[in-house]
């Protein structure tokens, strides 16, 4: 099982807690660090939906300007989700049964 987030992300954090006091073995991948592929983003993007997936509540959404934040498309979230990796909803659970934003 992997775990897509930011090693500084507290949401992360508990997931892996969770999992691995569950006796899973969760494996980190800091999206800041480690990155993503452009694949793996938009195979995210079609099975969960980019709305689910952009968190509009972090100070990286505040800290965008307007022009960055209008007219949204899904090719906008992907191309925003790719240059901020923080904007990406966390953390993405990653097993078998596929994607899953949060436990």
């Amino acid at each position: 099982m992997k775990v897509y987030g930011l090693k500084s992300c507290d949401t992360t954090r508990k997931a892996v807690k969770i999992l691995r006091e569950k006796g899973e073995a969760a494996e980190v991948h800091d999206l800041r660090v480690d990155g993503m592929s452009d694949q793996k983003l938009r195979e995210w993007i079609k099975i969960l939906g980019w709305e689910n997936m952009l968190n509009r509540r972090g100070t990286t959404w505040r800290g965008l300007s307007d022009a960055e934040k209008e007219n949204l498309t899904a090719e906008r979230a992907f191309e925003l989700m790719r240059k901020y990796p923080a904007l990406i909803k966390r953390p993405i659970v990653e097993d078998k049964k596929g994607p899953r934003i949060g436990l």
